[in-house]
């Protein structure tokens, strides 16, 4: 069984052992409370403004959280949260969370924000934003956080078809199809 894990390049896995792996800094999507969220680094900031090299950190819910390099969401920062996997359009896996926060309660973001979207395939040269990052055990992940929406999304998965990368604009509901429970 695969668990989905948000990763960026400087937080790799290293091979120590023919059979073990050492992940310096991850938490797994395998339930809802433990998500892995990539948001901006700095208080305060449009998730837009946090799209360049170094703009961005993983944080995690506490339960999910594994490394002290990691960031912590707040027990309260998904006000409703649900959890989902099965499979996509052609048969590939897919893992995602989909709901309401309180972006209030991360210093990170700023609550009147609209909002963006980080992923593995997009990008510059479809290298990722942050660049370079994965689900672990997946091909491709989009999430999206809507600060003044309030809501998130993050979905990982085997197909690209099931990550859409180019609806950045549009929204939660129109690129991860799922429970959003009347955010507004």
């Amino acid at each position: 069984m695969f668990h989905p894990i948000i990763l960026s390049m400087s937080q790799m896995p290293r091979l120590t052992g023919s059979s073990s792996l050492c992940l310096p800094s991850y938490c797994p999507l395998k339930t809802v409370s433990t998500v892995s969220m990539v948001v901006p680094r700095t208080p305060h900031t449009n998730v837009g403004d946090s799209e360049h090299p170094g703009g961005m950190k993983t944080y995690c819910t506490p339960a999910g959280r594994y490394d002290s390099r990691q960031g912590q969401l707040p027990a309260d920062f998904w006000r409703n949260i649900e959890f989902k996997k099965g499979t996509g359009k052609n048969g590939g896996r897919f893992a995602q969370v989909t709901g309401c926060i309180n972006p209030s309660h991360l210093s990170r973001l700023n609550p009147n924000d609209a909002g963006g979207q980080y992923d593995s395939s997009g990008g510059v040269g479809g290298k990722g934003n942050p660049q370079g990052s994965i689900c672990l055990g997946y091909k491709h992940y989009v999430e999206i956080l809507e600060p003044a929406g309030p809501r998130a999304c993050l979905k990982c998965c085997d197909d690209p078809a099931d990550c859409p990368t180019n609806k950045d604009t549009q929204g939660c509901p129109n690129v991860i199809k799922g429970n959003y429970f009347n955010c507004g």
